[in-house]
């Protein structure tokens, strides 16, 4: 699979697992009274600020063979380090942070009336959430998505820790730029920074047409 392919299924896999986990996430926060909410959210948003290679060395330890997590997972069949799903597991740690804080400020951003009215009415508080809370911050998760995907799509200290850099295998666009430069490939590393940011710029632009230049709710800009 060349780096391209491999870069993009990983960023689509990872953007998937990262907006199911958020939404649950950003939901059991919404509803979550405790003392410890801010340590919480904290730990959520830690990968964010670490340096990737700390990232993906908790993460090598957590899923080595050596270890009982690893050594679970591999006895089913399911082996992490060095392969596709460790570069996949790396991509959404790195970016979980990234849309779960651009979504929980939407979320905080929006008319709690709407939802204050459907509590009257009896609807539940994960009704509320889905058919009031969602669609109003559509544009925070809209934006969120997609920063998660160019984030994910250009990962390289974490995944490089946990999957390592095989050709083919797990070598994805920011893997193998730095492959091409260290051995002197400059036209072909100079290929993938084009594809990547071109890609990554049209995501960007694509925010600012699908929101209409703002990254939230229309409440924002009130």
């Amino acid at each position: 699979m060349s780096p391209f392919v491999l870069s993009i299924y990983v960023a689509t896999i990872s953007l998937v697992i990262v907006v199911i986990v958020g939404l649950c996430v950003c939901f059991g926060m919404k509803q979550c009274r405790c003392r410890g909410v801010a340590i919480i959210d904290a730990l959520l948003t830690l990968p964010l600020v670490l340096p990737p290679v700390v990232v993906g060395f908790a993460l090598l330890m957590m899923f080595s063979p050596g270890y009982v997590f690893g050594a679970w997972l591999e006895s089913h069949g399911l082996g992490v380090v060095f392969s596709v799903l460790g570069a996949i597991c790396a991509s959404s740690v790195i970016a979980f942070p990234l849309f779960y804080q651009t979504v929980r400020s939407a979320l905080q951003s929006i008319d709690y009336n709407m939802e204050d009215v459907a509590r009257t009415l009896g609807a539940s508080e994960l009704r509320i959430f889905l058919t009031i809370s969602i669609p109003l911050a559509w544009k925070g998760i809209l934006t969120g998505a997609i920063l998660s995907f160019c984030r994910a799509m250009g990962e390289f200290g974490a995944t490089i820790l946990i999957a390592g850099n095989i050709p083919g295998v797990t070598r994805t666009m920011p893997l193998a730029i730095y492959s091409y430069v260290e051995s002197g490939q400059y036209g072909d590393a100079f290929d993938l920074v084009i594809y990547i940011c071109v890609l990554t710029l049209s995501l960007l632009s694509a925010i600012h047409l699908m929101t209409k230049g703002t990254l939230f709710s229309d409440h924002d800009r009130a």
